[in-house]
């Protein structure tokens, strides 16, 4: 079929060509989302890539978000709930060595070297994953840079961690070649792989660094590129709150302009017009030489207008002609917390936190929708803590420490080298979330257990973000202090039921603890 040219819509693709109007009765590809009448011409037909989407806009999105978080309430409080529910108390590693000596070691080594972890002294290493992650949320990307103190230092951690923020690589420094290669939004790329980062020596925004605009070459193996990519082959990380930064910012106008609308109409309590131009006051006197007595106190004069303050239980008389409009102001309807309450969703939808988070709004709260709102949530965590957090930022930085460790001859492994991979198998554990109802919970976890559905190990791991062999030692420790005492507790299995009953020598606990269950 042979198109004419007003067939043709004005908009064409990258390639030139032009897109068929659905006015011609023609469908793009079949589909009516693909069209481009009048009802779709102004529906933007971008196809950028990765990086090419995020040049030009990134400065203006982390700038727009960091001046949220200082000022909104909700955007740091978002920030804040993230933060504590991906790292809590930090994210461990539980080291999986078959030989247990050699285990303790680096456990022992591990917790004496965590609180050494930051080149600049002010946190420990899962102080630095709370920063890290604070940095990924509001600038899109955190840059973890590796460090080794000088011996005479006399640290016994051999290698340290700095955190950068995203502004601090120069995402408006590119120079490609040819062949794909260069420098592409501050990162230096060889042969498709990340070679090495330029960072300014100092963060930009602190002028009084002389040097805050000089770059240096940092080699990529040096540094842990902590964000959350969205698309394949994107270099740069985007401020996790990118899409909803013009709806906040819309609220924060719209709440101010209630807050001030309200203000206002509590300035006038009423206005003094002249219905007729006969009308006048005793004595001829006009509104702004009023006596007293007639409506109250006098207080003063607004652009030589007369404000005039009536005082509670007074019945002034008005002289012929005269008459007092009481202000009568506008509301903005019933509908506007209903409509706050669906803003403030839509918010917490693209922040990945539920209403109730963002608000501490609880009302209306039932168990089965808190429960079913945090499970997605956490399920959401888990994704970011293993996908960036653990695989970007801890995981590289205890391989390297070991390594470092086993080098130095603080740890001795004599195969390490040759069998590496199997001394690099870590488990991170996060920190544990807090029941939702714990009496229900327990229960869910006994019955699991019992059932073959999972393990003390995994519960425990899940629920404390302990390690196992912890609790069971502390048990342990637990009932040989009870029998060196004589004391005998209804907790204690051993010896009670699960209702406290008192079993000699707990030979029948099991069957009672049963029965009452």
């Amino acid at each position: 079929m042979r198109l004419d040219a007003a067939s043709h819509s004005p908009i064409i693709d990258r390639h030139g060509r032009p897109f068929v109007s659905a006015a011609a009765g023609e469908y793009a590809g079949g589909f009516e989302g693909a069209t481009t009448g009048n009802r779709l011409a102004d529906w933007g037909l971008s196809s950028m890539g990765p990086n090419a989407a995020v040049e030009g806009s990134l400065a203006t999105l982390r700038s727009r978000q960091a001046e949220l978080v200082r000022n909104n309430p909700l955007a740091g409080g978002g920030v804040d709930t993230i933060v504590a529910n991906m790292v809590g108390r930090g994210i461990r590693p539980l080291w999986n060595f078959d030989d247990k000596e050699v285990l303790k070691r680096v456990q022992d080594e591990w917790y004496d070297d965590v609180n050494d972890a930051d080149a600049d002294g002010v946190c420990s290493f899962y102080g630095l994953q709370a920063l890290a992650t604070r940095t990924m949320v509001n600038s899109g990307e955190a840059f973890a840079v590796y460090s080794y103190p000088a011996p005479h230092e006399g640290r016994a951690n051999p290698v340290q961690i700095k955190i950068f923020e995203g502004a601090q690589l120069d995402e408006g420094y590119t120079q490609t070649g040819g062949d794909g290669n260069g420098i592409r939004l501050g990162i230096e790329m060889r042969a498709g792989r990340r070679a090495a980062y330029h960072f300014f020596k100092s963060h930009p925004g602190e002028p009084y660094f002389l040097n805050s605009f000089e770059r240096m070459r940092v080699p990529a193996t040096e540094v842990a590129h902590v964000y959350r990519p969205l698309r394949p082959g994107q270099l740069r990380g985007i401020p996790w709150f990118h899409n909803i930064v013009l709806k906040l910012h819309d609220i924060d106008q719209c709440v101010d302009a209630e807050l001030v609308r309200r203000k206002t109409t509590t300035m006038f309590g009423g206005f003094i017009k002249q219905i007729t131009p006969g009308g006048f006051l005793p004595g001829g006197a006009t509104p702004g030489g009023m006596p007293g007595n007639l409506l109250g106190h006098q207080s003063g004069t607004t652009n030589a207008a007369p404000v005039i303050d009536l005082r509670p239980g007074t019945f002034p008389q008005l002289p012929s002609g005269w008459d007092v409009s009481f202000a009568q102001p506008t509301d903005v309807g019933g509908n506007y917390v209903a409509w706050m309450v669906q803003q403030l969703r839509d918010v917490a939808k693209g922040m990945g936190i539920t209403y109730e988070q963002l608000t501490g709004d609880l009302a209306g709260v039932t168990y089965t929708s808190i429960r079913a709102g945090l499970l997605d949530f956490r399920r959401r965590l888990e994704q970011l803590i293993a996908m960036s957090l653990v695989y970007q930022l801890c995981r590289p930085y205890a391989w390297r420490w070991l390594d470092l460790k086993v080098v130095y001859g603080a740890i001795v492994i004599p195969d390490y080298f040759a069998r590496r991979h199997v001394y690099r198998r870590i488990d991170w554990q996060p920190d544990g979330w807090d029941w939702v109802d714990p009496v229900k919970d327990v229960r869910a976890a006994i019955m699991e257990v019992r059932a073959g559905f999972n393990s003390r190990q995994r519960v425990v791991a899940r629920r404390h973000g302990v390690d196992v062999e912890d609790i069971d030692r502390e048990i342990k420790e637990d009932n040989d202090r009870a029998d060196q005492s004589g004391l005998v507790l209804d907790s204690d299995p051993r010896k009670t039921t699960s209702g406290g009953i008192y079993q000699d020598g707990g030979q029948s606990a099991g069957r009672d603890g049963d029965k009452e269950e």
